[in-house]
């Protein structure tokens, strides 16, 4: 592993992988990172930050074109759109346009790091092989943004000096606010939502999702996991499947949470949150004032329809993640105790009470 001082431009810089890197970089303590997002965010140590709009290729040129010692790209940018055939386009271009600013100014690059997730395995369409292997990617067809990325990566580095490699998380633990793929956020502002308003907590989802075998992957995990993949030469131009190392199924993990939250656990009962949930801006409000909060907007902290998307999986989600074990990395993560540890979090930084 290399031990010199290096210099980190990590891409998608304020969502909840983006973050976590950001710290698990700074406390690394060889490491100068530069975050780059639409909005920037504040100097901190040996992280300096830049606002970008990485769909503008002149925009892009022009903010990296300063960015000469840049040693590692750490890609986690991601553009919402209303369907799988549109994610293609901005998805790709971001990528495209970060690689073509930075190559040729960044002459002591030595790795681009891809953010994908298990869309790869075809998991966003329905029952998916499990558990899902590295070399079951692209199977499905097409359009998926996630392969297009990483074909990019791969005819690009042909001849270069830098590698690639392409880190696969499951749905992701984190608490930074204004993510829309946010579970943990979900679930909390649900439940809070819920108790203010004295009714149990039901599992919104299908009834069959209830009973699948489920996994996460932990943010500091995934941090650990990106950088060890970007920093081990024998890990170089390759895919992992990063998960926590644990399964759970919602009938058993769902009463726990309740108890987190001291509310009673009722049926599961089908609902759609971004419907149910959408008139409750001003009813968050009152919450908020009445204990204190933080005055984050009830959009910055709704992800409903991604809960949505994360409770309608009515069949079995995981992958094998023995792949970056084997190959020398062992983190793992107790999957109900990174919930309990994410609620803690959300409580210290006043975003629920």
């Amino acid at each position: 592993m290399n031990t010199g001082r290096n210099t980190a431009l990590v891409v998608g810089a304020n969502g909840v992988i983006g973050t976590n890197l950001i710290n698990y970089l700074g406390e690394l303590g060889n490491w100068d990172i530069i975050g780059l997002s639409r909005r920037g965010g504040p100097e901190k140590g040996h992280t300096h930050y830049v606002a970008v709009d990485l769909l503008d290729p002149e925009d892009t040129r022009k903010q990296l074109s300063s960015l000469t010692t840049v040693t590692h790209i750490f890609y986690a940018a991601y553009q919402d759109r209303s369907s799988w055939a549109e994610l293609v386009a901005p998805n790709l271009a971001m990528l495209v346009n970060t690689v073509n600013a930075i190559e040729p100014v960044a002459t002591h690059l030595q790795h681009v790091g891809l953010m994908q997730g298990y869309k790869v395995y075809g998991a966003h369409l329905g029952p998916f092989k499990t558990p899902a292997r590295e070399t079951d990617a692209g199977m499905h067809m097409p359009p998926e943004f996630n392969m297009d990325q990483q074909r990019f990566l791969e005819e690009r580095q042909q001849g270069k000096a830098w590698s690639w490699s392409a880190i696969r998380p499951s749905v992701v633990g984190g608490t930074a606010v204004g993510n829309p793929m946010n579970l943990a956020m979900v679930i909390a502002v649900y439940a809070t939502i819920s108790k203010k308003l004295g009714i149990p907590l039901r599992f919104p989802g299908k009834p069959g999702a209830y009973d699948k075998l489920m996994e996460m992957t932990d943010a500091g995990l995934l941090a650990k996991a990106t950088v060890w993949a970007a920093t081990n030469p024998q890990s170089a131009n390759q895919a992992f499947n990063i998960n926590n190392g644990d399964l759970f199924r919602w009938n058993e993990l769902w009463p726990k949470i309740a108890r987190y939250f001291d509310m009673a656990v009722a049926e599961p009962l089908p609902m759609p949150l971004h419907t149910v949930m959408a008139d409750k801006a001003g009813l968050w409000q009152e919450i908020q004032q009445e204990h204190g909060l933080d005055a984050y907007s009830y959009k910055e902290l709704s992800s409903w329809g991604f809960g949505d998307f994360v409770f309608s999986w009515d069949y079995d989600f995981f992958a094998d993640g023995s792949k970056a074990r084997r190959m020398g990395f062992h983190e793992y993560a107790d999957t109900e105790k990174m919930f309990y540890d994410l609620f803690d979090e959300m409580r210290r930084k006043k975003i629920i009470p």
